[in-house]
């Protein structure tokens, strides 16, 4: 019953008129329908939001004594919160060791936590659809509940006779009796009276099939789960709370389960009523509205009549038509002379306009219009018939939704009694009223078979909508995500950052794709400023190495740990060097070495770039890694910079320990996900393996459920053939359906660019898959989301796929 009369009042434009739907829909008098309104609005002023069929409201606050309270507040009844309160409550006393209270309602169950910290997080209240009935048959066997369903069952099997058959036995005393019967019989799995207990329980008392579908419809976010914290209890709350003070006053007397669960009544009218509200102006789509106006009124080709004889039905079915309007609909000149000179058809002035009429609507246009019928109709056709009713009914049938003062502009009638007649359609339940159009205007009117059409329309529309792209077009959508020819600037580091990438690629290949007019100065300022910095993330061959960019700030959460790292006389000795003084030249760190008796700068050079590939040190210039990715040999440098100094030994070199602080493992994870959310736009399993992020998605999917639990991010399955959690930010997933049906055009990319899925995100192509890698100086070639061409590394060759458009 509350859920029927939250759904009419929250359908309502506002109080007044969720008052007025109270009394006309549910017959409450004036003062019952204030109370309820006034019940609803503190609730919602109090949560922000109230329960109903597709909302379930966890509200958590402090009682009088410090102790958390947690109620779930929900319109699902109790034979669903009674087996979902008894294996929340049983599982968080495993968890947290504490004492957990609870007691349940139709209006939803409430938990008191003694000594908590806190509230416990939403995830924990929510059971898995799959062990649903193993959870609840777990705590069971051990509750009130079951103890009082045993005892009825044993007494009503003579299992508990009387002494003196002309007395009463106390209750309590059945009590005792009942639970030393118990005692024995669970020594007996197969007790008769033991399984019988457990069947009435489970399928009588609870509706085990309702709270599966309610977990799952959770799950896929069909009923949203909202979280609030309030200083004392909600109204709604305030019921519950009362309930458990009852309870646990009287305990000795009344224990907690003596009392029945009431089924679950939901009133579907009133559900039904709701589909009507303002919040269907969201929903429907407006070129579905536009679709079906040109089908209903049969404006489209294929539904324009064959013969003179349908022409006929088209009047009887649309009503009173001018020429120009049946010309539009496929009706004739000639069939129309036909018809007028076979009295099928009448000619009529209507607000001043000739008018075509079916001869059957005669009588109800004279009557209800006052128009002037030619002479000569049979009398039968002249009989009273004034049903304005009827006719607002076949307009609203034949159009979409529509104001009042269209049908009286288009009649000539007063717009009140236009409004009068149709309110009262609506209020007899023969049509529905609201705002249906986006952005919502005046009040409309629509028939609820045209509702019903527009919002399976409308849902079928938007189902095709968030239907899983192909991977294609996620191959079109990653180059467009990550900027690939659009020339940006400095986010370019931003949405890289924390990326592996070969030396010799990410300034030749990655940043020039993606920086307007890329030099080595846009690196080496971002760098010599301190905005940036490089990481060294290990050796490929023997001089080529993969290198990630960090933004200095916030670089703490992301800094990779150091990987095995060096370990001699001349490592720790340029550790310490760097530990004791700080950022140093490269020739302040070769007379370092002179002390440990090292002379050779190349030797020196080559430690340094160990304890770099380990991610122990860094430079604040570029030069050096470009130097080592040209192949420049230390000792015989081919150029050099502005005062003499190699490239290879330019810059200052630090120690990373500066920057890595201690960090919570938790953010350090946070920060990741995000990295790889702003790189990638869709998050999947094989993204984050092909990150090699360590802890891969089964350590990263906490963090990812609990950004969506936030609404940060979406998650559902945007990409067909990934894993079935994909994370989305909300901008990705509107471009990749952008990009659903739109041609990438051709793209071509460094094999190890991130902008390149293939490899990663996407396996290779099955044909000579074995051929590819997405190793330095290796290209591939996209066109349309789909690999074309595969260049390898050197040029020693080109793999095709398929055909490309490539001149």
């Amino acid at each position: 019953e509350k859920a029927g009369v939250i759904s009419v009042f929250i359908g309502a434009s506002d109080p007044k008129a969720g008052e007025e739907r109270l009394r006309t829909e549910l017959h409450c008098d004036a003062r019952a329908a204030r109370n309820l309104s006034r019940y609803i609005s503190d609730e919602k002023a109090a949560t922000g939001t109230v329960p109903d069929d597709r909302t379930i409201v966890v509200e958590s606050f402090r009682d009088q004594l410090g102790d958390w309270r947690v109620c779930v507040l929900s319109c699902w009844g109790a034979r669903v919160h009674t087996p979902w309160a008894l294996a929340i409550a049983g599982r968080l006393r495993q968890q947290l060791g504490i004492t957990v209270e609870e007691i349940h309602s139709d209006d939803g169950f409430s938990l008191r936590f003694a000594e908590a910290e806190g509230p416990p997080p939403i995830d924990d209240l929510l059971l898995d659809p799959g062990e649903i009935v193993d959870t609840v048959l777990a705590q069971l066997t051990g509750s009130a509940l079951f103890a009082s369903r045993f005892r009825e069952n044993a007494a009503r099997a003579l299992l508990l006779p009387r002494r003196r058959p002309g007395q009463r036995t106390p209750l309590w005393q059945q009590r005792q009796r009942s639970a030393g019967l118990l005692q024995v019989a669970s020594q007996h799995p197969d007790f008769p009276i033991v399984i019988e207990t457990v069947r009435e329980c489970m399928h009588d008392v609870f509706d085990m099939d309702a709270l599966t579908d309610l977990m799952r419809r959770i799950r896929s976010r069909q009923v949203r789960v909202e979280a609030v914290t309030t200083e004392r209890a909600s109204p709604f709350a305030q019921s519950l709370v009362f309930d458990y003070i009852a309870q646990y006053m009287y305990e000795g007397d009344a224990p907690l389960a003596e009392r029945r669960a009431q089924a679950l009544t939901l009133d579907t009218e009133l559900l039904a009523e709701l589909l009507g509200g303002d919040e269907l102006s969201e929903l429907i789509d407006p070129e579905v509205v536009q679709s079906l106006e040109l089908e209903l009124q049969c404006l489209e080709q294929q539904r324009w009549p064959r013969d003179a004889d349908s022409g006929t039905d088209v009047l009887r079915r649309l009503g009173d038509l001018s020429t120009a309007e049946a010309f539009a609909r496929g009706i004739a000149e000639p069939w129309l002379d036909q018809l007028a000179e076979e009295r099928r058809i009448i000619s009529v002035r209507i607000t001043g306009d000739p008018r075509w009429v079916a001869v059957e609507d005669a009588a109800r246009y004279r009557d209800l219009l006052g128009v002037t019928l030619p002479a000569g109709l049979p009398e039968a056709l002249l009989e009273g018939d004034a049903d304005l009713a009827g006719l607002l009914l076949r307009w609203a049938r034949t159009h979409v939704p529509f104001p009042a003062h269209h049908v009286a502009n288009r009649w000539g009638l007063p717009a009140g009694l236009i409004t009068r007649e149709l309110e009262r359609l609506v209020t007899d339940g023969r049509l529905h009223a609201g705002h249906f159009a986006s952005p919502p205007r005046e009040r409309e009117f629509c028939h609820p078979d045209v509702l019903r059409q527009l919002r399976r329309r409308s849902l079928a529309r938007l189902r095709k909508e968030i239907e899983p792209v192909t991977q294609e077009a996620l191959a079109r959508f990653l180059p467009l995500w990550q900027g690939v020819g659009d020339r940006g600037g400095l986010d370019v580091i931003a949405q890289l950052e924390g990326a592996a990438i070969p030396a010799s690629v990410i300034e030749r290949d990655v940043l020039a794709a993606r920086v307007s007019n890329y030099s080595s100065y846009f690196l080496d300022a971002l760098l010599g400023s301190g905005e940036v910095v490089w990481v060294g993330r290990g050796t490929i061959g023997r001089t080529e190495g993969r290198v990630a960019l960090y933004r200095r700030e916030g670089a703490e959460r992301l800094l990779p740990e150091p990987s095995n790292p060096p370990d001699s006389p001349l490592h720790n000795c340029l550790r310490a060097h760097l530990e004791s003084r700080g950022a140093c030249f490269f020739n302040e760190l070769r007379t370092a070495a002179l002390a440990i008796g090292v002379s050779d700068a190349d030797l020196v050079i080559n430690a340094l770039w160990d304890l770099a590939w380990a991610s122990e040190v860094t430079n604040d210039s570029f030069a050096p890694v470009r130097a080592l990715a040209m192949g420049t040999k230390a000792s015989t440098p081919r150029r050099r910079g502005a005062l003499g100094v190699p490239p290879r030994f330019a810059g200052r070199w630090s120690l990373l320990s500066a920057l890595r602080v201690p960090v919570a493992a938790e953010h350090r994870v946070r920060a990741a996900a995000e990295a790889l959310l702003r790189r990638h736009g869709i998050l999947s399993r094989e993204a984050v393996l092909g990150e090699g992020v360590p802890g891969g998605f089964v350590g990263m999917y906490p963090i990812l459920r609990s950004l969506e639990d936030a609404g940060r991010i979406r998650r559902g399955y945007f990409v067909e053939g990934l894993g079935g959690s994909q994370f989305a930010l909300p901008g990705a997933v509107d471009r990749l359906r952008t990009v659903r049906e739109e041609g990438g055009g051709i793209v071509a990319l460094a094999a190890a660019d991130p902008a390149n899925p293939y490899g990663s995100v996407l396996a290779w192509p099955a044909s000579g898959a074995a051929r590819f890698a997405r190793v330095a100086g290796a290209y591939v070639v996209l066109e349309d989301g789909m690999l074309r061409l595969y260049l390898q590394r050197g040029g020693r060759s080109l793999l095709t796929q398929g055909s490309v458009g490539v001149a």
